[in-house]
């Protein structure tokens, strides 16, 4: 190792040359820069550690300084620091949900950037962008073996038009590459292939530069990569788009609370149940904006898909990521995913020359707190009806569910009402599972609880157990590597035997993409106001996501969806009920069908192939002879099509100056919604299907589309008019202005007429009146969904008023425009005593601080007056600059524009 270029007095850039084979990479040496001053570094935890040398690599005396650097090693003196940094990840991941209106954008800055007299080249990516289209394919089609190619067949249908948009900005941008539909979830491919731990670039065409691998995403379980030592996190849309326009993301140096683990998983115990568990423990700890960091002997124990599965939940436990470090296990993941030799030997050296690198005899890192698990306590659990993070053991989940149905459903007289379902043989009651799917990037990413699954199906199988009529079952592996390694241990036939066939490669049941259930079952539910139930192996169980249908959502490892397929019902105890009874009318318990530890270890290691992740992922950008065979037209701009229903030029930049003209006062803003606690994204955003008789719906119908061709809210997310109209429309959203209605309504005023809350909004627009809304604790948890912020601000919603923020949603409404106001503790909407017909006046908008308390002016209708203090939630400078430009994509596009005078 041989020095490269010295420090200066006032520079922690330590460049240093590391030889590894016949290859020679240029670094920053963090072993240097301690020796320079930063005093004690080598004790940070490990994802410190890599925001440190993103740092100290992007010093320049002014987005990053030497005091920036210093902060992060003054951060061992408290655990905390209030300092805030600028962040630059190496790469971003989208998926075509949240991708499609970031390229719409794209798009659209360019054709705003030639008319404010820049040029439209300027707008490309300038870090590596990877767009993996994984949310589209719906569960049409299921229980055939015919499903797999008509679900595909559909998803072309339906998303033609998006996907020639996608090739379109394929060839029209630098930097930007989209890997096909088919492939698998993006945070699988991002696990299995697109991530390298340590990241090279040619700088100057020269040195070859080497440094942690690290990005951000558009769907928060971009966290999922953690578990390879990838330092990344969810981000909105319009926060991605400025990281790939060269924008750093500001931050403030983290929290990062350490989480021991020690033990290892007793038999019968799967990752998905270690996962649910550390959910939980994490929620009930409190880690909303800090790091989570895995650390202890336990991680031993823990092969990586166990780790990426516990990294992929940080958004359900709340944490900005869930981080495991550099070790022997990470090596043997990389080398048995196909990763290069070149590739794995750097990794090594670099992370063992920089402090990166976990041994068994590593001391422990400084941490802001701790907690710690023993993995034998871990029991099997489920997860639900509503929320990951409300973890039920399986000896409960009976029980449980008996208990919301009274509580939650107000159903516990009927606990015991079955209904016929018309044209069948079968009946239909309460907590019966209509929907049991192996899906989503969480579980599927992991072959011990595919294997499981798949190994408890043949037994179920060869004891003569089949799954419920009344359940629609589904497999939508997060990659193609499954259904080799699934083929190749000869369990694809036992599921599909079950009705578990294949029915896509993508997120489907888990983003909402259910698909329709059966119309007679349907029916039935809603004429007898049945609280059915779904169980699922992903990670998001939110009211009304799965589908509009079900009430009850609950999350489950992949041998325990194939088992409640079987069991038909929540109902069922599955620890000492039976689940069926075998052909000589014998009861089969789930105890007599579960595969053994050691049988799903041996036949995982026979099954999974390096082979197979070499050759699925040889040419992984092609995409299939219908990828290939869409037609792209457009040059350097988007020809925009006015007709499109899925495609169409945002309003964000219309009569947009070359310099802000300040944010001006809000006055007799009217209140567009009284929101409770933990309102979702999902709640927020369009998701899932569109019904004909919502304002999105009859948005499509007047432009001719009939109703079976609604597609999802997600494949139309490039269209801001389907969008805006979807905004606040859950069908389980509550606006308090409505006590006990269901749905996106509210109140104008002062006419006092009930709308849809899309109707009340364009007509306060038209009256020239602003909007705020009022929430309570967790606003904005769940998703990045950029178009809960988008649709917010179109709606005309200039402030969100709330007692806390989710970290991303928070941060997606600065970059839209709209203002996060927190209440002061121990005050709410409620202790104000607002009925939503007030009206509310902030003043000294356009000499805000971050972090500085205002007031507020609230005026009931009897003429009172109130001032309420409010805490402004804008953190930083930077996201003030946005804020006071618009949003952070005006931002970019004025710096642009000035670049290009």
């Amino acid at each position: 190792m041989t020095s490269a270029v010295s420090t200066s007095l006032d520079s922690f850039k330590c460049r240093r040359t590391l030889h590894v084979g016949k290859r020679a990479y240029d670094y920053f040496d963090l072993k240097e820069a301690e020796a320079a001053g930063l005093d004690g570094i080598s004790r940070l935890p490990f994802s410190l550690k890599v925001l440190l040398e993103n740092l100290v690599r992007h010093e320049d005396g002014r987005s990053v300084t030497a005091d920036d650097i210093r902060a992060v090693a003054d951060w061992l003196k408290e655990k905390r620091s209030d300092r805030e940094i600028a962040f630059r990840p190496a790469r971003v991941l989208m998926q075509d949900f949240t991708g499609v209106p970031a390229v719409v954008d794209l798009a659209a800055m360019r054709d705003a950037v030639t008319a404010l007299g820049g040029d439209p080249n300027k707008i490309n990516p300038l870090a590596p962008v990877d767009l993996v289209i994984d949310h589209s394919v719906m569960v049409d089609a299921f229980g055939t073996g015919a499903a797999f190619q008509f679900n595909v067949d559909k998803e072309y249908e339906r998303n033609s038009e998006r996907y020639a948009f996608l090739r379109w900005g394929a060839g029209a941008f630098d930097n930007f590459r989209v890997v096909p539909p088919g492939t698998g979830i993006c945070h699988q491919v991002n696990l299995e292939y697109l991530a390298q731990t340590v990241w090279t670039k040619k700088e100057n065409g020269e040195a070859k530069l080497a440094f942690p691998d690290t990005l951000v995403g558009t769907d928060s379980h971009t966290t999922m990569v953690n578990g390879l030592s990838v330092l990344g996190w969810g981000v909105g849309g319009i926060e991605a788009e400025a990281a790939m326009l060269g924008q750093p993301i500001s931050m403030l140096i983290p929290e990062v609370v350490g989480f021991r683990l020690t033990g290892s998983l007793r038999e019968g115990v799967t990752a998905t149940d270690l996962v649910l568990t550390v959910t939980e423990m994490l929620r009930r700890k409190g880690v909303v904006g800090k790091f989570v960091e895995f650390f202890g002997t336990g991680l031993d124990c823990l092969p990586l898909e166990d780790r990426a599965t516990i990294a992929n939940m940080a958004p359900e436990y709340g944490a900005t990521c869930g981080f495991f470090p550099i070790d022997k296990e990470t090596l043997a993941y990389l080398e048995a995913t196909a990763r290069k030799e070149s590739r794995i030997a750097l990794v090594e050296a670099y992370a063992k020359a920089q402090g990166l690198y976990r041994k068994d005899d590593s001391a422990d890192p400084e941490f802001t707190d701790t907690l710690h698990l023993d993995l034998g306590d871990v029991e099997p659990s489920i997860a639900g009806p509503k929320r990951p993070q409300d973890r039920v053991p399986l000896t409960r989940a009976a029980p449980a569910f008996a208990e919301v149905l009274d509580r939650e459903y107000g159903k516990g007289a009927e606990a015991k009402k079955r209904v016929p379902v018309h044209g069948k043989n079968f009946d239909l009651g309460h907590g019966d599972v209509v929907i049991a799917a192996i899906t989503s990037c969480t579980n599927t990413s992991n072959p011990s609880v595919m294997v499981g699954a798949g190994l408890l199906a043949r037994n179920a199988v060869e004891r003569g157990l089949s799954v419920k009529p009344w359940v629609k079952t589904s497999l939508a592996p997060g990659s193609q590597v499954v259904t080799d390694y699934l083929e190749q241990a000869g369990l694809q036939k036992d599921l599909d035997r079950l009705g578990f066939n294949l029915v896509g490669y993508g997120c489907t049941t888990c983003i909402g993409n259910s698909g329709p259930l059966p119309e007679e079952i349907s029916k039935t539910i809603h004429e007898h106001g049945l609280a059915v139930a779904s169980v699922l192996s992903g990670n998001r169980n939110f009211e009304g996501r799965v589908n509009h249908d079900v009430r009850a959502n609950y999350l489950a490892s992949p041998p325990l969806v194939v088992a409640y397929a079987l069991a038909g019902s929540v109902t069922v105890d599955l620890a000492s009920d039976p689940l069926g009874t075998d052909k000589e009318g014998k009861p089969v318990h789930l105890k007599d069908i579960w595969p053994s530890s050691k049988d799903v270890a041996k036949l995982v290691r026979k099954a999974v192939k390096k082979s197979m992740f070499k050759e699925r992922y040889g040419d992984v950008f092609r995409g299939d002879p219908e990828w290939r065979a869409i037609e792209v037209a457009g040059g350097l701009t988007y020809g925009w099509d006015t007709q499109s229903t899925y495609v169409q030029e945002p309003p964000y930049f219309a009569g947009m100056k070359a310099a802000p003209e300040g944010v001006t006062d809000i006055e007799g803003a009217r209140i567009l919604g009284l929101f409770l606690d933990s309102i979702t994204t999902d709640h927020i955003s369009p998701a899932g299907s569109i019904h004909r008789d919502s304002p999105a719906g009859h948005y499509l119908t007047e432009h001719g589309v009939a109703v079976h061709d609604f597609n999802s809210y997600g494949s139309r997310r490039g269209n801001h008019e389907v969008m805006m109209r979807g905004t606040f429309a859950n069908t389980r959203i509550k606006n308090q202005m409505v006590p006990g209605i269901e749905g996106g309504v509210t109140v104008h005023y002062p006419s006092g007429e009930r709308l849809a809350i899309y109707g009340a909004a364009m007509r306060y627009q038209a009256e020239g009146v602003p909007l705020v809304v009022f929430a309570g604790k967790e606003y904005g948890t769940g998703s990045s969904r950029d178009w809960a912020a988008k649709g917010t601000r179109l709606l005309g919603v200039r402030a969100a008023i709330a007692q806390s923020f989710e970290r991303i949603h928070r941060s997606n409404l600065i970059g839209m425009g709209v203002l996060p106001l927190v209440f002061a503790e121990g005050m709410s909407w409620q202790t104000l005593g607002l009925k939503g017909d007030e009206t509310v006046a902030l003043r000294g908008l356009g000499d805000i601080k971050p972090g500085q308390w205002l007031e507020a002016d609230v005026t009931y209708p009897s003429g009172e007056t109130r001032a309420v203090p409010l805490q402004v939630r804008i953190d930083t400078f930077d996201e003030l600059d946005y804020f006071r430009h618009g949003g952070i994509l005006h931002y970019v596009l004025r710096s642009l524009a000035r670049e290009a005078a």
